[in-house]
């Protein structure tokens, strides 16, 4: 019996130590994942932009009107435009969009034949031109890495003219035009949010207006032909956008 009794005691000893030694010890509460709001660049955005174009075109003379033969033009000019789009961000790390771009392209080019007796210039005339594109890009947070492509519209007006009525380049004079209408355009550009609504960017455009063929109406009552080769434009810009919703979007950072 006394046993038993040494046993029981021993026991209740044992459980009031480890209810004690329980009591004795903090409770820590696990804490939280903290939640750190992830840039999201879906929405409506509208900007501007400045920058420089170089452009180049060949005039190819295909009738013989002087001298069967071509000639080139290049020239730099100021751009500056306008863009609207819209950015679904499909994933974290993937976006895609629509994007609308009008500009001008400023600066008219003129082109004369070095050879001597070829008189006749050709002329192109820059004017407002649009971009109707289509955007995927990479982002990380804040920064985004794009390519876009897609239609070009405009582009000016290319024009040939002879206006020498004296000799040896007269009495025959010649006049013609063509204006751009449709072409293409591939691009890439970096963008990055500097604050939660604003963003600057850098860009790249190569635009195609496309061949043209000039019919110059001459003093001797004939048409002759002008081809315009590599009617095209290096774009260079940077700009700014505002976004209109950058919507909630978080990701889990432990």
């Amino acid at each position: 019996m006394k046993k038993f009794l040494l046993a029981g005691i021993a026991l209740a000893a044992l459980a009031s130590g480890a209810q004690a030694a329980d009591l004795g010890v903090q409770r820590v509460a696990v804490p939280a994942a903290i939640v750190s709001p992830a840039f999201n660049w879906t929405g409506f955005y509208i900007g501007g932009y400045v920058g420089g174009a170089s452009r180049q075109s060949r005039f190819n003379d295909i009738d013989g009107y002087n001298t069967p033969g071509t000639w080139n033009v290049n020239k730099t000019s100021f751009l500056g435009g306008l863009t609207l789009g819209y950015n679904w961000q499909i994933t974290p790390n993937f976006l895609l969009g629509v994007e609308g771009e009008v500009g001008y392209l400023g600066g008219a080019r003129r082109a004369d034949p070095a050879s001597a007796g070829l008189d006749t210039s050709g002329r192109i005339n820059d004017s407002v031109y649009g971009l109707v594109t289509a955007r995927a890009g990479f982002t990380l947070d804040r920064a985004l890495f794009y390519v876009k492509g897609g239609l070009a519209l405009g582009g000016g007006n290319s024009r040939v003219i002879d206006s020498c009525t004296v000799a040896p380049c007269g009495p025959l004079t010649a006049s013609g035009s063509r204006s751009s209408n449709v072409g293409w355009t591939i691009g890439a550009g970096i963008e990055y949010a500097a604050y939660q609504n604003w963003t600057v960017k850098a860009e790249y455009n190569y635009v195609s207006f496309g061949n043209q063929t000039i019919n110059a109406a001459a003093s001797d009552g004939f048409n002759y032909r002008f081809r315009v080769n590599n009617n095209n434009a290096h774009l260079f810009k940077v700009g700014v956008n505002y976004l209109f919703s950058t919507g909630p979007g978080a990701v889990a950072r432990y």
